[in-house]
């Protein structure tokens, strides 16, 4: 197995909490496998939302905006996959992290001056609900951009009924999601 270099970007602004020990689970896997691994916290930032400006590269950076999503643009540029760990915000991604997402927009376009190689993904999702049917708007949205980037999507991991700090801890998900992380 050649070892990649994994960008784990994470959305939740609550410290430590359940999406946080699903990056955590998975980095472990990740790096005992070899792997080079990044955790991006979103939520400790300050990234704007896109502002469909479309005025990308046009200062020589991705996003003609300063903000922390600069930041980011270097750490995206070097991985080889990305995994996205975030709550479920009314059925999608957590602002946080969709601002950064938002922003990867400017790697899309003819101006873009250092294409991304990412070529492999993994979405790992937990929330309050136990109903896995409030989930299918994030696992739509992460499927529809996977496939759009040309992304191999390497696993979805949706957590139900986790919604005080540390619900996760005791569950089968921590486990089951180090496995993934040590099989990407």
């Amino acid at each position: 197995m050649e070892k990649k270099n994994i960008l784990v970007l994470t959305g939740s602004p609550r410290r430590n909490g359940n999406s946080d020990k699903m990056a955590e689970a998975f980095i472990k896997g990740a790096t005992t496998a070899g792997h080079e691994v990044t955790k991006f916290e979103t939520a400790r930032k300050d990234i704007l939302g896109c502002k469909a400006c479309n005025t990308c590269w046009s200062k020589g950076t991705p996003c003609s905006f300063e903000d922390d999503f600069q930041e980011l643009t270097t750490l995206l540029e070097a991985a080889d996959a990305i995994v996205f760990a975030t709550p479920l915000y009314w059925f999608s991604f957590s602002a946080q992290i969709k601002a950064a997402i938002d922003k990867m927009y400017s790697y899309l376009g003819k101006d873009c001056k250092r294409p991304l190689k990412i070529k492999e993904s993994v979405l790992l999702v937990c929330g309050g609900d136990d109903e896995l049917e409030v989930f299918e708007g994030i696992n739509t949205s992460y499927k529809a951009i996977a496939k759009y980037m040309k992304w191999q999507d390497r696993g979805v991991v949706i957590v139900p009924g986790v919604s005080e700090k540390n619900d996760i801890e005791g569950t089968k998900f921590l486990e089951e999601i180090e496995k993934l992380g040590k099989s990407i």
